[in-house]
């Protein structure tokens, strides 16, 4: 689905992205783990065409209608309502208007689906944002630190809906820092680190590369190890 060979990236003088290679297999969850400025971001950007790689290939098996993206809290108009926000995508892919109450249940929104998104609490616009990126559930998802400020309860919650969404044949590819979660949710990940890949694969196996002493697998400790960096 998701194929990058020796990806570059510079910014001027600074080189942000340094021969990057992986890929993500269909209906797979994968995820890009590391520090914030490690260009977890940058490789989002390139995927979604916003820029260009300086060398090297970046190739998505799907077209841009098959593409579901949430980029943070982007993507929602703040003086329309949870269900106006939806009814808006919805029109656009001519989906049921059952779709929306359906997709807001799905993300826990139902209750506040009147409610102006300005008026809700930046986890709750996070949710929002994810529901407009599923909503016409898509071949790949893209998602950016999709977890990120959501309270723990919510945050499982989300990851059950991705791996329901995984089951039912979406690919998914994520980025966070959030080492636990990735262990419970991926199939496998990369690890990223100033601009380079440093290792990849499930992330038991890399547990039990890396941290064999160890009893509980712990992937943060895995990149430690590895980098010298705490997350």
């Amino acid at each position: 689905m998701i194929k990058l060979k020796n990806l570059e990236k510079r910014f001027g003088e600074q080189t942000v992205l340094s021969d990057v290679s992986f890929e993500v297999a269909s209906q797979e969850i994968f995820a890009l783990l590391g520090p914030s400025g490690a260009g977890k971001t940058t490789i989002i950007n390139i995927l979604t065409k916003q820029i260009a790689q300086d060398s090297g290939e970046a190739i998505v098996d799907a077209t841009p209608q098959e593409v579901g993206l949430m980029f943070d809290v982007g993507g929602v108009y703040p003086h329309l309502n949870c269900i106006e926000n939806l009814s808006l995508y919805a029109k656009i892919y001519d989906l049921p208007k059952t779709r929306v109450m359906e997709t807001l249940q799905s993300v826990g929104l139902e209750e506040s689906a009147k409610k102006t998104a300005s008026t809700l609490s930046r986890g709750m616009q996070q949710r929002l944002s994810l529901a407009r990126a599923i909503l016409y559930k898509p071949k790949l998802l893209i998602l950016d630190e999709p977890t990120s400020a959501l309270d723990p309860g919510t945050a499982r919650g989300i990851c059950k809906l991705l791996q329901k969404l995984s089951d039912e044949g979406t690919t998914i590819f994520l980025t966070t820092h959030n080492m636990d979660e990735a262990l419970k949710l991926c199939d496998r990940v990369a690890l990223l680190n100033g601009g380079k890949i440093v290792a990849q694969g499930a992330p038991e196996d890399l547990c039990t590369e890396h941290n064999s002493m160890r009893t509980v697998p712990d992937l943060e400790a895995v990149f430690l190890k590895l980098t010298g960096v705490e997350l």
